[in-house]
């Protein structure tokens, strides 16, 4: 007895299923336009950050000093050989506009101020005991100093006031004196200028009152001869002038004025509304350009290996023939 064993194939109609797919094409164009429009955002943000110098050219940029003042300043008032019994005195006289007065006594700084537009200056100064050698001395913004004036001599005899007066001054024994290293200081807005002031001479303690030509007062004391340092924060630029009077325990005074140069207010950083920068997009932009572009390539190879083994699954299966027969 022998038993038949017959393979047969199941048929089929050799057609595709109906497959969805996406238009290439389409994603193709769009990628194109896309990666065009991001070469073109590069070369005009590298062309406007880094801009190309001309041929045979260089593009530099800095503060090229200027020449120092060629006209010195005059001193009109006090006259040679005045003599005065009270200080401080105001000084004033000629200068040549857009520059800071100093006024010096005996070689010693005395007082500094701008110069006016109708180009003049005045300044109040104290003196020393005796004679006196005022010499004025000009300077540009960039500090520069012009020639010195002509000096002009005066004499400051001490005169104690009456008993009746209001104010007791004493100014018998060791004159009472203020300098200042602060001569032509500059600052901006917002920052802490600080005026050193050196006390000589006197008997301790003192006490100094700052006017700081604001509105603004402060009060220092001092128990020894030493330098206070004065500190303030203007909120506005501009020129002021900073008044300082210093007295000891025997009602001795003295004077200094100071002008302080408060400049405008420079950039700090970037605000926090500002745009981003196109070479920062840049850097997340094209990453993301590549990603989708090989996202893109790779479904689309994808796919077509998909019809290329779904093709090979439909191919017709041959139909074993007799000898596939199995017999017993």
């Amino acid at each position: 007895m022998s038993a038949k064993v017959r393979l047969n194939s199941r048929g089929h109609s050799g057609r595709l299923r109906p497959h969805e797919h996406t238009s290439y094409a389409a994603l193709a164009a769009i990628v194109l336009l896309v990666g065009v429009f991001l070469a073109g955002l590069t070369v005009s943000s590298f062309a406007s950050a880094s801009p190309p110098p001309q041929a045979s050219s260089v593009s530099l940029s800095g503060v090229m000093p200027g020449k120092p003042p060629a006209t010195a300043a005059t001193i009109n008032f006090p006259t040679n050989q005045q003599v005065f019994q009270n200080t401080p005195v105001t000084v004033s006289g000629s200068c040549p506009s857009s520059t800071l007065v100093e006024i010096y006594k005996n070689d010693i700084f005395a007082g500094s101020t701008p110069c006016n537009a109708n180009g003049s200056y005045s300044v109040q100064i104290d003196l020393l005991y005796g004679q006196n050698s005022l010499t004025a001395v000009d300077y540009n913004v960039l500090n520069q100093a012009g020639p010195s004036s002509a000096a002009v001599n005066v004499t400051y005899n001490v005169q104690i006031p009456p008993a009746s007066s209001l104010f007791n001054i004493n100014f018998t024994g060791t004159q009472l004196i203020l300098q200042t290293s602060a001569v032509y200081r500059g600052t901006f807005p917002g920052q802490t200028l600080y005026v050193p002031i050196k006390i000589l001479g006197g008997v301790a303690p003192f006490a100094l009152n700052v006017n700081w030509g604001d509105n603004s007062n402060q009060v220092l004391p001092a128990s020894i001869n030493t330098t206070v340092n004065a500190s303030h924060v203007y909120n506005k630029p501009g020129t002021y002038k900073i008044s300082i009077q210093a007295s000891d325990s025997q009602q001795r005074v003295a004077f200094l004025n100071v002008a302080a140069i408060v400049n405008g207010q420079p950039a700090t950083g970037i605000s926090s509304t500002s745009k981003p920068s196109p070479t920062n997009t840049l850097l997340v932009l094209w990453p993301l350009y590549a990603i989708a572009a090989t996202l893109v390539v790779s479904f689309w190879l994808g796919e077509k290996r998909e019809k290329h083994v779904l093709a090979d699954a439909l191919k017709p299966t041959p139909t074993l023939g007799p000898s596939a027969h199995a017999t017993h």
